[in-house]
């Protein structure tokens, strides 16, 4: 079920104690820095839950959120620039509706390439279907909900049944019941950067340029995946987006059996620009989490 001990029988990061809850908006409690799992000559993996307040029924449900940035740059603290100061944040907003949060850190493309950020997510849902009952977690009830690179990575948390690689917490299930994806890549070949480029956020991530790889291309895609097997989606893009075009949501949604795909129209990248519709971006994955969780 778990690592074996290290060295000099130190404990794993995954197997420490949980920090003390703080108060946060409305009663909501977080745990901050919590070790989820550890790789040698890595910074340790970190993730920060929001717990719904005391008044809410145990267990609760969960949902993993994975951050943007290209998979580049980007932590755990922030749900995307359009909440900058957002008071209560997003994280709790969603904990006020009874659905904890556990937004994780992985490890970015500067530390470690394809498929490290996926193996961490795993760790992530598999710490907290192991120790998330501590907390008063359901371990029956988890989900993935992503932003951008993020989103990205939640459709393969959803996608696929492979890919755990031996990050922290071994041997549990890394399944999720549901996806929320917001302005996702699906297809890393069709993604409008140049495939030569050896820099570009795509060939960082998977460690060359994406027309030097492309059976590693397609392995990182979600839309390689995707079939009758996946679990509810709702994927929300904008048709403005200068980065990662809307047609990435709906090839996938086109090849889900179960999926919502809203296109808001003239929203850019990140929601930039449409403060209503990060607004309405947020109530729409709190209704779609509450309703499937």
């Amino acid at each position: 079920m778990t690592a074996p001990p290290r060295p000099g029988g130190l404990m794993p990061p995954h197997a420490g104690p949980l920090p003390e809850a703080r108060s946060g908006a409305g009663g909501v409690r977080v745990v901050g820095s919590v070790r989820y799992a550890g790789v040698p000559g890595f910074r340790p993996l970190e993730m920060d839950l929001y717990l719904p307040p005391e008044g809410f029924g145990r267990p609760v449900p969960a949902v993993v959120f994975l951050h943007g940035g290209g998979w580049l740059v980007g932590s755990r603290n922030a749900a995307g620039p359009a909440f900058a100061g957002a008071s209560p944040t997003p994280f709790e907003r969603v904990a006020l509706a009874g659905i904890a949060v556990a937004s994780i850190d992985y490890r970015l493309s500067g530390e470690a390439t394809w498929p490290a950020a996926l193996h961490d997510a795993k760790a992530a849902v598999r710490w907290l279907r192991t120790r998330g009952p501590e907390a008063g977690l359901d371990p029956t009830r988890i989900a993935a909900w992503g932003e951008s690179a993020g989103g990205h990575l939640a459709a393969l948390l959803g996608l696929t049944s492979d890919f755990e690689g031996g990050v922290g917490i071994t041997g549990v299930s890394s399944a999720v019941k549901t996806v929320v994806c917001w302005y996702a890549p699906s297809d890393l070949a069709t993604v409008p950067t140049d495939p030569d480029a050896p820099d570009s956020r795509e060939a960082l991530f998977l460690g060359a340029p994406v027309s030097a790889v492309p059976e590693r291309a397609a392995e990182a895609s979600p839309i390689t995946y995707a079939g009758e097997h996946a679990p509810p989606f709702l994927l929300l893009h904008g048709t403005a987006d200068r980065l990662v075009p809307a047609q990435q949501s709906r090839r996938l949604a086109d090849a889900l059996p179960n999926v919502e795909l809203e296109l808001f129209e003239d929203a850019d990248h990140m929601w930039l620009g449409t403060p209503e519709v990060a607004e309405t971006a947020l109530n729409r994955t709190i209704d779609f989490l509450r309703h499937h969780l």
